[in-house]
């Protein structure tokens, strides 16, 4: 709970585990253009439900501490795609505040839901996110330019709304939605790292302002927030991101693609099985 000093030997132990999943989300996060956030939400629900930690309300915890570790994570990564001159300002100020707003709609949502419910949740959008990566083609298309108007507005709101329900700054949907409407797959991966910090921005604050009242929470949590996972995380994938974007610039990615999509795929089942068990 948030006033009480935690055990050593649990707050050790969570940690080392934590360091190693925020290695391998940033890792992933620079070598393939997806967001951490998809690694992280499961890998953080097994530790803290391995540590003994009441599973009914980890997944809150989950999406939030994911979600505080992305507002850092997506400025880094902006500002470096800005030097570059690839992100698409334009398509930012149009999407952000709709995302925005559908992330606040989603903590208001996520935070009445049954943690079955958030599990399944996110293991049906998971399983899609798997089947792109998987299966999904350059040349398809939706149009040729983003949704203007109402459908850009209707198509923002539920694009922050989905990814603070998984736990992720927007890039696993913004850059395939991009790609469909004819964005170049760089400039999409590029301005996509920007709509992490409109979605997980408020959504963070969100978290932090709610929860309080939950007992059994683990160590040094606030609201949802865990803030050991929160700073380990945030530390350790400022450290692999770059390692994995210059193995990307280094090798083929499309085998490693393959390869992440079935192991996305086999998280977000599991989640649903433990979703539909419960």
């Amino acid at each position: 709970m948030e006033g009480e000093i935690p055990d050593p030997v649990i707050l050790v132990l969570m940690m080392a585990l934590l360091a190693a999943i925020g290695a391998f989300a940033g890792l992933v996060a620079g070598l393939l253009g997806v967001g951490g956030g998809i690694v992280l939400v499961p890998a953080l629900f097994y530790v803290f439900s391995v540590l003994g930690f009441d599973p009914q309300q980890l997944m809150q915890i989950c999406l939030a501490t994911s979600l505080a570790t992305i507002v850092f994570t997506s400025i880094r990564s902006v500002l470096a795609h800005h030097r570059r001159g690839a992100v698409d300002w334009a398509i930012l100020r149009g999407w952000g505040p709709g995302a925005a707003v559908g992330a606040g709609v989603a903590v208001v949502a996520a935070t009445g839901m049954r943690g079955e419910i958030l599990m399944l949740v996110f293991g049906i959008l998971g399983v899609l996110v798997g089947l792109y990566l998987a299966f999904g083609r350059p040349e398809w298309r939706l149009g040729d330019r983003l949704p203007r108007g109402i459908w850009r507005g209707v198509n923002s709101v539920i694009l922050g709304f989905l990814s603070v329900l998984m736990g992720i700054g927007g890039g696993s949907f913004g850059v395939p939605l991009m790609s469909l409407y004819g964005q170049p797959i760089h400039r999409a991966v590029a301005t996509a790292s920007g709509f992490g910090v409109a979605i997980a921005l408020p959504a963070t604050i969100g978290f932090l302002l709610s929860g309080h009242a939950l007992v059994g929470k683990p160590p040094l949590t606030i609201g949802y927030v865990n803030v050991p996972a929160f700073a380990v995380i945030v530390v350790v994938t400022m450290l692999t991101t770059p390692l994995g974007v210059r193995l990307a610039h280094a090798m083929n990615p499309r085998p490693l693609r393959l390869a992440f999509a079935v192991f996305i795929g086999l998280m977000a089942a599991n989640m649903l099985r433990k979703a539909l068990a419960g």
